[in-house]
């Protein structure tokens, strides 16, 4: 496991360390309660922080809340804080603060492993829950929620000058292929469409047949390039089902990021060139242009 160390004495945290890189675990030490909060932030593979209460220039209690903030519901982290002077006060204190455990400085290395054990076991549980929150069962893509929520994230690297752009599409004529096939064709449909969409972005199941990618840092003539490769391979695809071999399309909306956007903007833009695509032909590829649409075959 990745695991930031925290204490005001380098004294303390080699002695730590050497109890635990021996064991494979990656340690990243701080003597600065800030500097760690600001890697763990940063840092998306750190599973564990151990760190004393006696920290500055954040308490350790306000790392441990601090800390915990930043996980919230979207990565697991596992909050060890230690203290030379235990005392039922210091552990209710730490556990309020969100720390998850709480060990006398120095550890014994046996209390120490075993309690990684436990943020081991814990941390794996919860990656496990987030994924499966925010995963689409049938096509491994993020679910609409997830999708939304990273979107959002993006937005906010963006800025309102940056470049971001969306993909919207949508399988054609889908519930004809659910009417005379079945629903296992049906979803070896969405299957087949969402392998095709591979991991360019941010990409997503929206809800039924409909899928979305975004695109950040990157402007509007990549994301109808990107479409364009979509739409072709879409179309080349043949599914099993009856007597002959099923083919799928399926209809795009693309539209830009523009000054002063929302998520929410840029997907309902893209939202309505898509239903224009529908509207005028499916298989197609239709470009929202501020309140312009660019129709086009791909």
């Amino acid at each position: 496991m990745h695991i930031v160390l925290v204490d005001t004495s380098r004294v303390v945290l080699k002695m730590i360390a050497a109890l635990l890189e021996p064991h494979g675990h990656t340690v990243t030490v701080f003597t600065n309660s800030t500097e760690a909060l600001d890697f763990i932030e940063t840092t998306a593979s750190v599973r564990v922080l151990i760190t004393s209460l006696e920290v500055r220039p954040l308490s350790g209690l306000e790392l441990c809340w601090s800390a915990r903030l930043l996980a919230e519901s979207n990565r697991p982290l596992y909050v060890i804080t230690m203290s030379s002077a235990r005392s039922e006060r210091n552990l209710a204190e730490a556990l309020d603060s969100g720390a998850d455990d709480f060990i006398e400085k120095p550890p014994s290395p046996e209390e120490l492993h075993a309690r990684l054990r436990a943020a081991d076991r814990l941390t794996n549980m919860q990656s496990e829950l987030i994924r499966l929150a925010q995963t689409d069962p049938l096509t491994g893509l993020l679910n609409r929620r997830a999708f939304l929520s990273r979107s959002q994230e993006a937005a906010e690297r963006v800025g309102n000058h940056g470049k971001m752009s969306a993909v919207l599409l949508d399988i054609d004529n889908f519930k004809r292929i659910n009417d005379e096939y079945g629903h296992d064709v049906g979803d070896a449909t969405i299957q087949a469409v969402a392998r095709e969409l591979g991991t360019d972005g941010i990409v997503g199941r929206l809800g039924g047949e409909e899928f979305g990618v975004i695109l950040p840092h990157r402007p509007g003539t990549d994301a109808e390039a990107l479409a364009g490769r979509l739409r072709r391979g879409i179309e080349a695809l043949r599914l099993r089902g009856g007597k002959a071999p099923i083919r799928i399309t399926c209809s795009f909306g693309v539209s830009e990021w523009i000054e002063g956007d929302t998520v929410e903007g840029l997907v309902k833009r893209a939202d309505i060139a898509l239903y224009e695509a529908k509207a005028t032909g499916r298989n197609r590829i239709v470009t929202a242009i501020s309140d312009l649409m660019l129709n086009r075959a791909g």
